[in-house]
């Protein structure tokens, strides 16, 4: 295959190589990353911008929004757009916003410019189904897994980055660059990426309304995005009231949140993994098993006295594990799903992701609300009944 080959249909075995995936998960990596800067910056940016403690939730809350909006509108196009140009599109959407956030001294434009950051960030959502078109089937968790691994090694790097980077400098720079990378990622994608022309023949209205109908028709894709749904809430959650834990309770600095969030790194390994499980038919006992370390997670942070060494190495722990559990299932998910059509994959992909960051959207906001209101004890008590929930439904497979 050359550079400028153009894929029309299911791809050959040869049809994606060693470089061609690490490009792709390198882009997802990068881009990924803008949804999660903020995360460990919420009480700086809360406090330039004037938002009070129960509604600083909403730095996170609004990228979420704006993802999940991306995903239902934005992603399907990769089943009727030319999936290079539509990639590279969005990413500058990306860079835009982030500018505008980098510029923001109150809470209104900095909000406008999050919501736009999380638009531009659904680049990844149309690389992952991207990369699963070029894969052969015996391969396809593999290959997803890979690129997966870049997508979450983006997402663990974010928080500890962006920490480092404001201690450093200001938060603003975090934004700005953010943006300088965006620019350059475009040019390398432009370069490096074969084009792909998708095979539907319908135009925008009616490729939205076949959403529905592929929700209803599904079941597989509805278990799976809601299965993900308890953990990513979960997630969302932890990462978001966690860096207020650490300040209050442990007097940690930005820094200190910083290497803090680098254990959640460890999450990236779950992909391949999970990817391999996939591949070998152990999907079940695999989803299972991710549930329980997410739920375990939560149960392990009140190990030791509060503001103890042990309950703060008991945290660490937490993190990888509710890291672990919540990068696998996603994986899981994309293998199953990516399964049921070619023709409509990245309206699957949209589907299953826009259901589970409406649910980190949600985790975000109420475990702001919950730690302002009943600090960790009530926050964590929230966390650990979204994966039990997931755990229980899928007792019912």
């Amino acid at each position: 295959m050359t550079m400028n080959a153009t894929i029309e249909t299911a791809p050959e075995p040869d049809a994606v190589s060693r470089r061609l995936t690490f490009v792709l998960a390198a882009a997802c990596g990068m881009v990924a990353a803008n949804i999660y800067f903020a995360q460990p910056l919420i009480a700086p940016i809360s406090a330039a911008l004037g938002l009070s403690h129960a509604a600083a939730g909403l730095i996170v809350t609004m990228t979420q929004i704006g993802y999940g909006t991306g995903l239902l509108f934005i992603v399907p196009l990769g089943d009727l757009v030319e999936n290079r140009t539509l990639i590279c599109t969005v990413i500058a959407l990306g860079a835009a916003a982030l500018v505008a956030a980098g510029f923001a001294t109150h809470a209104l434009p900095f909000l406008i410019a999050a919501l736009f950051i999380g638009l531009g960030s659904v680049a990844v959502q149309i690389i992952v189904p991207y990369a699963a078109h070029l894969a052969p089937e015996a391969i396809r968790g593999r290959v997803v897994g890979n690129v997966s691994t870049g997508l979450m090694l983006g997402i663990m790097l974010a928080r500890p980055a962006s920490s480092f980077v404001t201690a450093a400098l200001s938060w603003h720079a975090v934004f700005f660059c953010s943006a300088a990378l965006m620019i350059a990622l475009i040019v390398v994608l432009r370069l490096t990426l074969p084009q792909r022309r998708p095979v539907a023949r319908m135009h925008y209205g009616a490729l939205l309304l076949s959403m529905p109908h592929l929700v209803r028709t599904m079941p597989l894709l509805r278990r799976r995005a809601l299965y993900q749904a308890g953990l990513f809430g979960a997630f969302a959650l932890f990462w978001t009231v966690v860096p207020l834990q650490l300040a209050g309770q442990f007097g940690f600095t930005q820094s200190g949140i910083a290497l803090f969030a680098l254990a959640g790194v460890s999450g990236v390994f779950a992909a391949p993994i999970a990817g391999r499980l996939a591949d070998h038919g152990h999907s079940r006992i695999a989803t299972l098993a991710a549930m329980l370390f997410v739920a375990l997670g939560f149960l392990v942070t009140h190990v030791g006295a509060a503001g103890s060494m042990l309950n703060l190495a008991c945290l660490v722990v937490a993190a990888i594990a509710i890291d672990f559990g919540v990068q696998g299932n996603v994986v899981l998910g994309f293998r199953a799903i990516f399964v049921l059509g070619h023709e409509h994959r990245s309206r699957l992909n949209g589907l299953y992701m826009a259901t589970f960051f409406a649910a980190g959207a949600a985790g975000s906001a109420v475990g702001a609300w919950a730690f302002a209101q009943g600090g960790w004890t009530l926050a964590s008590a929230i966390g650990l009944a979204l994966p039990a929930a997931s755990l229980i439904y899928a007792t019912t497979e």
